[in-house]
């Protein structure tokens, strides 16, 4: 478990060893890929990517061990269509169709699981529809990244893949969104953009939160930190629809409740959360390291 989020959010390994589970936080001492980051970073908050090639290099190890990820790679976002898909079902019984369809956007499934349905149906000459893709202004692959080779985990134990990228050296700062803190993004939700069919956004933390507390008072669901970034660009989408006066349907996906995250909205309302910018200058160091490809 990324070790900023083993610290931030400790009810979630702490119901995962209830069960059985033995949960070490990364980057740890129980890899050779672990041991280097932490020989040059020894406080390290970690990453996705560096827990990608812990789980790489443990599965590696062990042949009675398998590894699946969960996100970026393209038979996920298949997979998770199904979201869309059924959203379909629902607003055909309710005799709609959405105008704008929003969603929080790390490495790409939850995005691309509500959004690519609809997104097939207006390539094949259905409606039109606006598809928002919301990162964290702390990890911007979509918005600050380019469009490259590069691997998928920090060890380069992965395959190269062509992805909007920060650099797989890349560790974002420590916010509290941890399922969005990943350097690239799906190969189909960066070709994608690079296509133009969808409109990439980057949110800060702190006007996600204000988001996700009205929501709460508003419907009695308090969203995840990570499912706060779509919360953020429904609302400011009807905002925009009420000054504008026009009637849109505005679909997005709430991707998981905040029970787990409590310490999140508590450093919140006490203060203690801060906004995130890289500089020009920060973003061109990550990106220095990618991969030289011939072709």
């Amino acid at each position: 478990m990324v070790r900023v989020s083993y610290e931030q959010k400790p009810y979630r390994h702490a119901l995962m060893e209830a069960y059985g589970a033995r949960v070490v936080p990364s980057p740890s001492t129980e890899t050779q890929a672990g041991r280097a980051i932490l020989e040059q970073h020894p406080k390290s908050t970690g990453s996705l990517g560096i827990a990608i090639s812990e789980a790489v290099e443990v599965a590696l190890g062990d042949p009675e061990s398998h590894y699946a990820l969960g996100s970026v790679l393209n038979h996920v976002m298949l997979h998770q269509t199904v979201v869309g898909l059924e959203a379909m079902e629902q607003l055909a019984m309710a005799d709609d169709y959405p105008d704008v369809i929003v969603g929080c956007t790390g490495g790409g499934s939850n995005f691309a699981g509500i959004a690519f349905p609809f997104l097939g149906e207006k390539l094949r000459g259905g409606r039109d529809v606006q598809i928002v893709a919301v990162e964290p202004a702390a990890c911007p692959s979509l918005t600050r990244g380019i469009f490259a080779y590069d691997f998928g985990d920090t060890a380069h134990m992965t395959p190269l893949v062509k992805m909007h990228t920060l650099g797989s050296t890349f560790v974002p700062e420590g916010i509290h969104a941890g399922g969005l803190r990943y350097h690239g993004m799906s190969p189909m939700v960066s070709h994608t953009a690079k296509l133009g069919l969808i409109e990439p956004r980057a949110e800060a933390q702190l006007g996600c939160f204000a988001a996700g507390v009205t929501f709460a008072r508003a419907e009695g669901i308090l969203p995840a930190p990570e499912a706060n970034h779509a919360v953020k660009a429904a609302i400011d989408e009807a905002i925009k629809c009420r000054e504008a006066g026009q009637s849109k349907a505005i679909l997005f996906n709430l991707c998981g409740h905040g029970h787990f995250d409590m310490q999140a909205y508590l450093d919140y309302h006490a203060g203690k959360l801060h906004d995130t910018e890289y500089s020009a200058e920060e973003v061109a160091m990550a990106l220095a390291g990618l991969p030289v490809v011939q072709g």
